[in-house]
């Protein structure tokens, strides 16, 4: 750099710190968008003044270094990043309910035993189809159990159209006995009606 040292910080430490503070508001955001959506009104507070407080101290760096490219640079990939990392967060968390809608033209009983088996609840409706009659299954489950009710229609009816749509608040059901809520699944069970 014409025989000036490298600064290793404003050029590599700078903006990996700025990336890492931006990864973390907006992954931070991300959940507190989709926990709005979802009802939960117990974290979303927490998660929005620690994200605030995380912002203004990234955006502070990026502003006093105005002439960095870097710093733009990792602005935007941790923007990128983070959006990325709060959905899959969330989607690990697993929190809600979801309801699965089937339709087969095909016999349900061996579902419906399944089901009952398995302590999921179920809604059997005659309709018609296009092609004839059909059978409507309905089930709103804890989105922890997803997979497993995925897992009981495809092995009784692997051809079955489904829907799966997210759940804001249900009441009065047969739902799957979970295990034991960690103390986290907790802090997000009350939610508003």
């Amino acid at each position: 750099m014409n025989g000036q040292e490298f600064d290793y910080f404003s050029w590599i430490i700078l903006p990996l710190l700025i990336f890492l503070s931006r990864l973390a508001d907006v992954t931070l955001a991300t959940m507190r968008h989709i926990f709005v959506s979802k009802g939960f009104k117990k974290v979303v507070p927490f998660l929005g003044f620690i994200e605030v407080i995380i912002w203004l101290v990234a955006m502070r760096q990026v502003f006093s270094h105005l002439d960095n490219a870097a710093c733009f640079i990792a602005w935007a990939a941790g923007f990128a990043t983070g959006t990325y990392c709060g959905m899959l967060v969330e989607e690990r968390l697993a929190l809600g309910m979801q309801i699965i809608r089937f339709i087969t033209d095909k016999d349900c009983t061996g579902l419906v035993e399944s089901f009952k088996q398995h302590h999921h609840g179920i809604t059997l409706v005659d309709a018609q189809g296009a092609n004839g009659p059909v059978k409507l299954v309905f089930t709103v489950v804890k989105r922890v159990n997803k997979k497993e009710i995925l897992e009981l229609i495809h092995q009784h009816h692997p051809d079955a159209f489904y829907s799966i749509e997210d759940v804001r608040s249900s009441d009065h059901g047969v739902f799957t006995n979970e295990q034991k809520e960690n103390y986290a699944r907790r802090m997000f069970t009350e939610k508003t009606k």
